[in-house]
């Protein structure tokens, strides 16, 4: 799936001068080293880290080892192995993937509707996904197995984002303002549907599962589903930086965007059914985790400047360590108890936004949306 744009041989973007450029490459590369190692330990830590502690020789040692390299100096138990490579490794890749997807779909929104505010969850496609796992609890669905709660969660994304993307759409065109207020109306339809299947079970134990899903969480994962959201990040990242010049003329406005060639109403329709379709896959393996998207995009734009070649990966990278140190922390905080990933995101989340509002007030540029 890529975006549409219409081809301007004779028309390019705004150039920024050569002495402007420069700095920005190089703090990019820098950011891209940087994060890049803080993955890699961030990654190690959360093998290590949990009720039973794993010492990070040890982790490289049985990482290496599953990857067929011969370790004859091999000095851990084989319950360890197994803690380290199907427990916390399936959950540490889904936090990483998570968190990379999130902040890549938060970016791209925050340029589509050119609101610095906008977060993946602004489409009500995660109340879609929500809906479909709570009819999965309810109804004791198993006709996918184990991935049935995911496969149920996707779809109701999907019909989420069918239902809202053909309400905004009036006149042959589809406006950021109709179609986020068409997200907001059938985010509260739907949660109020899932409170009812909720209220209405006969059986007790609906109430903690749902509880527990729609509060966002990394447990329970296994190495058989990781290729959905796996596949989903793949495509995101693909087609992102494959538009993000046309992300960077959009913030110039859609007047200058359309004269340097873009097709914008086709881009931006085209661009909200991936990153809808991305978040519902997301949402469908982790849960609703929220305010990744909002907080690494203004971020790593304090260091990398806001061209969207260099914004999307950093913005990737530190979702992804943010949200594996979230996922060690929900782990460790309260132990034995585990707290929601998800209340942690939003713990962190909130007062960011509430941050950046009052910046935006007081530099008098808050945006609506357009």
């Amino acid at each position: 799936m890529t975006a549409g744009t219409q081809d301007a041989p004779a028309v390019s973007a705004p150039r920024t001068p050569v002495t402007e450029r420069e700095p920005r490459r190089r703090s990019f590369v820098t950011a891209l080293v940087v994060l890049g190692l803080l993955l890699v330990v961030s990654m190690t830590a959360g093998l290590a880290i949990g009720s039973v502690r794993v010492p990070p020789a040890q982790v490289w040692g049985i990482v290496t080892h599953a990857l067929g390299v011969d370790r004859p100096d091999a000095d851990w138990s084989g319950a360890r192995e197994t803690i380290v490579l199907d427990v916390r490794a399936p959950r540490v890749l889904l936090g990483a993937m998570t968190g990379a997807g999130l902040a890549l779909v938060g970016t791209a929104l925050q340029a589509l509707v050119r609101n610095p505010l906008a977060e993946p969850y602004l489409l009500g496609v995660s109340s879609g996904a929500s809906l479909g796992a709570v009819a999965v609890i309810v109804f004791g669905v198993t006709l996918f197995g184990q991935v049935s709660l995911s496969v149920a969660a996707f779809a109701g994304a999907l019909v989420t984002l069918f239902l809202v993307y053909t309400t905004a759409r009036s006149g042959g065109r589809i406006t950021s303002s109709r179609l986020v207020l068409s997200g907001v109306a059938y985010a509260s339809v739907l949660t109020a549907v899932m409170n009812l299947l909720l209220l209405t079970s006969d059986r007790g134990n609906e109430a903690r599962a749902v509880l527990a899903w729609t509060l966002g969480g990394l447990g329970g994962v296994r190495w058989g589903t990781l290729w959905l959201p796996g596949a989903a990040l793949l495509l995101g990242i693909c087609v992102l930086l494959a538009q993000a010049r046309s992300l960077n003329l959009l913030l110039a406005g859609e007047e200058a965007a359309t004269t340097m060639g873009l097709n914008v109403g086709r881009f931006r329709a085209r661009t909200f059914v991936l990153l809808s379709l991305i978040t519902g896959v997301l949402v469908a393996a982790a849960g609703p985790i929220g305010f990744v998207g909002l907080m690494m995009p203004h971020i790593v734009r304090l260091f990398v400047g806001g061209d969207h070649r260099r914004v999307l990966p950093t913005a990737a990278l530190g979702g992804a360590v943010f949200l594996i140190w979230a996922d060690i922390a929900a782990r460790t905080v309260a132990a034995p108890m585990e707290i929601p990933v998800g209340v942690l995101t939003a713990l962190c989340g909130g007062p960011f936004f509430l941050w950046l509002m009052r910046r935006d007030a007081r530099r008098g540029t808050g945006r609506g949306v357009v």
